[in-house]
């Protein structure tokens, strides 16, 4: 194993306080009160971090077969998290079976195999999949155990001397075990550590985690939140007064310049990795994280990589630290020799997948970095979605934890290449890999929607969202921005959801907007150019602040979006689609409009114009054109709706059935409808087409482009 010496203080927090409530327990049955148990331990991420640990509970049910009394284990099952998961993310399994087990077990080097026997031992046909950490919880005689990765915890574990500070800090009441990959025979040793032991209520894992156990759940849950508050305790104590990390050797740029150098970046690096498979991004830049890109020991430690098997599942061998200097602010030289840096860390991958391979080893995966450091600005996750660069930044901060409380009382000790290469590429994890569900039409891309809390905006954005894109809701409507954007949120999570308060006319409002939209995506793939507003009056009396209304907004607004999203498109070198939302209207004159057809006229023409100019660098873009999608929009609420009932002498109330009857199909035209021709401009599906104007709208031979 590699290792470092250094200092580095672990802040002193307060205890973590039990939240187990006598009365919201009570009456509960043994798997609820371990579900119970579970969400309190997976709500505080200083226990473990998202998808880290697990629980179990060892339970006498009748079995549905035989009518007996049996034990059974319930365990967390594969993936899921434990404060969130509900009664049907454990696995269920006859603990006799489980014991057989033990009769037909040939050996460490055997051990992987009896993943395949789970199944046979499942109780009651549950369909959830037994985790490869179902023995360490089975073999463990005690009714519950916990199995966290709390920082302050693994921080002991991933320290040169993790035997003698285990025994320092908790003497006989924890044990130590060595480093081993999780799985069968851990489970073993955990069990033969118990029964020599008996006075024990847990071990530290070298290089990983904590098993506690205790008669009942409560019980078991007060011992875990114990020894993790004493572990805390200790460390606060060891790290007063030492400076982090070696010491600063790089100042924080302030928030907003943070957040510039990041909006730059990003989208070049999101181009330089996503050529296969296109990635989103997250940005960081905590306290902890600014901590430790600015300190001295940083690229040493980085370089070591991370110890819990947790930890490097999500953030691979290593991150890439940019050479940026905050102080010269050497952005541009670092743009230009991003290239370099990227292909230098993709080879040096490859060279350890070269150097650590087995003759059984399944191919060589993506060689990008997922974590990104940047002195003085913070640190940048990319992944498949947004979740999981989110998630992979929150577990690189509880490694940069680790590191700093193992650096500040000994050395830490990061994993060998070959045991981190034996867990990335375990057969038992590709075979997880391999059973996740195929990737919807449209993830890893990042979508802008202007107009988007409107109808015709908002009902893009759900199928958008829908076929796993990430979107950047843009409005001037503040309020409808809001509650389009919880609902949203609510429904496709809040991960995949952001908004900008935008009016489009003013150059400056969209140009931040864009740079948001980098900072906490990446980048752009899809531009929806929606906003709109509707005039009408004979020519002789539109006055003048109508007409430029109508131009700044549907002409100027349009054109200042799309030459933002050009930008971007060029910088990721990725191509990007273009979606304008004309109008008939654009096509075909209609009384007492002129402000309004001509400027949506000029949309249609910029498009033109701009899918000329994109197609060199493979930016599509393509115009759908609704008419009279009344339901939801905002452009018919108000004035219009009487206005141009006025100009086909009717009832406002009557003019939905007006425009029905009026088309071929005698179809009402609804957002939903709009949306599906945007879904299709801007997907793969239409990969070969651009400068194409889709007319939905029933049916109008006036609009009719040929």
């Amino acid at each position: 194993m590699t290792i470092i010496t250094g200092t580095a203080p672990t802040s002193a927090t307060a205890p973590i306080p039990s939240k187990w409530d006598a009365a919201a327990a009570a009456g509960k049955s043994e798997p609820e009160l371990l579900l119970y148990r579970s969400n309190l331990l997976g709500s505080d991420k200083r226990i473990t971090n998202f998808g880290g640990g697990n629980t179990s509970a060892k339970v006498m049910q009748k079995d549905p077969l035989t009518g007996a009394m049996v034990e059974v284990l319930w365990v967390k099952g594969s993936g899921g998290d434990v404060g969130s998961m509900k009664l049907d993310g454990f696995s269920t399994l006859y603990m006799e079976k489980l014991r057989a087990l033990k009769g037909i077990y040939r050996g460490p080097e055997h051990e992987d195999e009896m993943v395949g026997y789970l199944p046979h031992c499942t109780f009651n046909l549950n369909p959830r999949a037994a985790s490869i950490d179902t023995p360490l919880h089975a073999y463990v005689p005690f009714p519950h155990v916990d199995h966290m990765h709390p920082d302050a915890v693994i921080a002991i574990a991933a320290s040169k001397n993790s035997k003698a500070l285990t025994k320092e800090i908790f003497g006989e009441d924890i044990g130590w075990l060595p480093w081993r990959r999780p799985g069968y025979q851990l489970g073993l040793w955990l069990e033969k550590f118990v029964l020599e032991n008996p006075k024990a209520r847990g071990v530290v894992l070298e290089s990983h985690g904590l098993f506690t156990w205790g008669k009942t759940a409560h019980e078991c849950y007060e011992i875990t939140l114990e020894i993790i508050n004493k572990a805390s305790s200790w460390f606060a104590g060891q790290s007063a007064g030492k400076p982090a990390f070696g010491g600063a050797k790089h100042t924080a740029l302030p928030v907003e310049k943070r957040r510039a150098v990041a909006a730059k970046l990003m989208p070049a690096l999101r181009g330089l990795i996503g050529q296969e498979e296109r990635k989103v991004g997250h940005f960081d830049d905590q306290a902890a994280v600014l901590e430790f890109v600015g300190a001295n020991d940083m690229p040493a430690l980085a370089a070591l990589g991370t110890s819990c098997p947790d930890h490097f599942l999500r953030t691979k061998i290593r991150p890439l630290v940019v050479a940026y200097d905050p102080a010269a602010d050497n952005l541009d030289a670092v743009l230009a020799g991003l290239p370099e840096a990227v292909a230098a860390y993709r080879g040096d991958y490859a060279g350890y997948y070269e150097r650590c391979k087995h003759a059984n080893s399944p191919a060589m995966r993506d060689a990008n970095a997922v974590v990104y450091l940047v002195p003085g600005v913070g640190m940048i996750t990319f992944a498949k979605d947004k979740a999981t660069a989110r998630i992979a930044g929150e577990f690189y901060v509880n490694a940069i934890n680790v590191m700093r409380g193992a650096s500040t009382v000994s050395e830490y000790v990061g994993l060998s290449e070959q045991e981190a290469f034996d867990i990335e590429y375990w057969l038992l994890e590709e075979a997880k890999l391999q059973r996740m569900p195929k990737p919807k039409s449209l993830a890893g891309r990042v979508a802008l929607v202007t107009g988007g809390a409107g109808g015709i905006g908002r009902a893009t954005a759900e199928r958008l969202l829908g076929e796993g894109a990430c979107v950047v809701l843009a409005d001037i409507d503040e309020a409808a921005l809001a509650a389009t954007s919880a609902e949203l949120g609510r429904r496709f999570t809040g991960d995949n959801v952001r908004t900008a308060l935008v009016n489009v006319t003013q150059e400056n409002a969209v140009i931040a907007a864009f740079a948001e939209a980098a900072v906490e995506y990446g980048g752009l793939d899809i531009l929806v150019s929606n906003a709109g507003i509707s005039s009408s009056a004979p020519i002789e009396d539109t006055p003048l602040e109508m007409w430029n209304r109508n131009i700044d907004i549907l002409a100027t607004g349009y054109f200042l979006v799309s030459r933002e999203a050009f930008r971007l498109f060029k910088k990721q070198k990725l191509g990007g689609a273009v979606a304008f939302v004309a109008s008939k209207n654009g096509l075909a004159a209609s009384p007492n409009a002129a402000a309004y057809c001509t400027a949506k006229a000029a949309e249609i023409h910029l498009a033109r114009c701009l899918a000329l100019e994109g197609a060199g660098d493979g930016i599509r873009v393509n115009v759908v054109n609704p008419d009279a999608v009344l339901r939801g929009s905002k452009i018919w609420t108000g004035e219009w709706r009487e206005q141009r009932a006025a100009a086909y002498n009717m009832k406002p109330d009557e003019l939905e059935e007006h425009y029905r009857q009026r088309s071929m199909l005698k179809r009402n035209v609804l957002p939903e409808d709009i949306a599906e021709a945007i879904y299709f401009l801007v997907s793969d599906m239409s990969a070969k087409s651009t400068g194409n104007i889709m007319n939905v709208d029933a049916g109008n031979a006036q609009s009719f482009t040929r």
